[in-house]
């Protein structure tokens, strides 16, 4: 009865994750879907330590497991609340390297129950489909806990990028002898020291996997260490015979493998450039398109105020620099003082825009600003010949008009927001210092942009000043 009670337990938290991750999808609904979620983990939990047993017995060790539990729950608490806006992709990549750490603790701790099993029976054979898993796991794990650490390090300025030549034939290298040590410990189990081997091998694949990829394309490498996570997470299941362990996994590593796909298509690369950390790091691409481009206006904040304030339509477009300002809660101000006035407000939201997939979407969220105004990138391009004024805060990469029209360019084919088909463009910067990739952008010195240079949250409370007294 109580394997029964067991059994619904891991289909309600099954059905939970399933439903979660649907609401995830809108924005409206996504914070009921991540508490959905959670729910149905908490209960997932509770009923594999109370309910599960292995040949008659029960887990116990409670004061361990719940020891562990309360202090990665306080440690994770406290990280959550005290993160800043900015830093939430270092918080993502960190969280994530714990997820394939765990896979690889997992195949490292089956394997040498495995081992001790096949030295008291004497018996070396019929193992084949464990070890393939813990192998894998072992492999996937590693490699997404190595490469998240160096994301981790790369997001927070710590970690520098770093290639040399002939580093993509290394990384080939190194990878293909970590699956053939893999492939020979399946056959031959019993070759222990084997296990060592290939967890180190995949860490160095991991920080060299990484190490080489900068500019702008992060968002997908942690899209991308995201599914290799959920991918893990679903050899321990299979170990286990998990079956709510071998969901999330499934569902981890399908929205992450479809994420990093859509992110390579905004971002125009291709995923097997992904796959042996081959692009982004180049210096010499990153030096294309590089040189000054000629002269640029400056505006006031007064003709910026009396601008928008008698514009039809204002488009805004979100970028790091507003979230490094964290001007989120003044941006949502302006809106709502123009939009008195008569002007119609709308944001321009580029999937890449920030350090992560959707981090735009979740720092306007926080400050309240409506859903429906939130425009996906062809939507936004479909409307900025409409547009009467566009104010870019902070955005570079993502509004480069060399993504189009510059072959030499190192984000040429990256699809943009279309922000210089608008009748007046003003862009707040801090300064005329290239953005994340590296390069000048060209926006910046057309006739019909002005640059506003500050602070973002500064720029926009004296905004909505001046907009206040026109």
């Amino acid at each position: 009865m109580e394997l029964n009670i067991l059994t619904v337990c891991y289909l309600i938290a099954s059905v939970t994750f399933i439903l979660g991750l649907k609401m995830l999808s809108n924005p409206a609904s996504a914070r009921k879907g991540n508490l959905l979620a959670a729910a149905g983990m908490t209960i997932a939990i509770l009923g594999t330590i109370f309910l599960y047993e292995s040949d008659g017995k029960r887990l116990g060790n409670y004061v361990w497991i719940f020891g562990g539990l309360l202090i990665g729950g306080i440690i994770g608490t406290l990280a959550a609340k005290k993160i800043k806006m900015t830093a939430m992709p270092e918080m993502v990549s960190m969280f994530n390297g714990m997820g394939g750490a765990c896979a690889a603790l997992i195949s490292i701790v089956e394997f040498n129950h495995l081992s001790h099993e096949m030295e008291i029976s004497g018996i070396t054979t019929g193992h084949t489909g464990k070890v393939l898993i813990i192998v894998l796991g072992l492999i996937i794990g590693s490699v997404s806990f190595a490469g998240s650490m160096i994301a981790w390090g790369k997001l927070n300025g710590k970690v520098k990028d770093f290639s040399f030549t002939g580093q993509n034939i290394l990384n080939l290298l190194i990878l293909a002898v970590a699956l053939s040590a893999g492939a020979y410990l399946v056959y031959d189990p019993t070759q222990h020291f084997l296990l060592y081997g290939i967890l180190a091998l995949a860490l160095v694949y991991g920080v060299f996997f990484v190490m080489p990829i900068g500019g702008a394309d992060m968002p997908v490498v942690i899209s991308l260490l995201n599914s290799f996570t959920g991918v893990a997470a679903a050899c321990g299941g299979f170990l286990y015979d998990n079956k709510v362990m071998l969901t999330g996994g499934i569902l981890v590593g399908a929205a992450g493998t479809l994420l990093t796909i859509l992110m390579c298509k905004a971002m125009n690369r291709s995923l097997q450039n992904v796959l042996i950390g081959s692009f982004g790091g180049s210096k010499t691409a990153g030096a294309a398109g590089s040189t000054s481009q000629g002269l640029y206006k400056e505006i006031s904040l007064a003709d910026t105020a009396m601008l928008m304030s008698y514009a039809n339509k204002v488009m805004i477009v979100p970028g790091y620099g507003l979230a490094v300002a964290q001007a989120q809660h003044v941006c949502h101000e302006l809106e709502k003082i123009l939009e008195e006035k008569g002007v119609e407000v709308k944001y321009a939201i580029h999937p890449v825009a920030g350090r992560m997939p959707g981090h735009m979407n979740v720092l306007l969220a926080e400050s309240d600003v409506s859903y429906e105004k939130l425009l996906e990138m062809e939507n936004a391009n479909d409307e900025f010949k409409t547009c009467d004024v566009v104010l870019i805060l902070g955005a570079n990469d993502v509004v480069n008009p060399a993504a189009k029209n510059d072959p030499a360019s190192p984000i040429y084919g990256m699809p943009i927001l279309e922000v210089e088909f608008a009748k007046n463009v003003i862009v707040n910067k801090r300064s005329m210092k290239p953005g994340y990739a590296g390069i000048e952008n060209d926006l910046f010195f057309q006739p019909k942009t002005s640059m506003l240079f500050g602070d973002a949250k500064k720029v926009l409370q004296d905004i909505c000043a001046e907009v206040k007294m026109v």
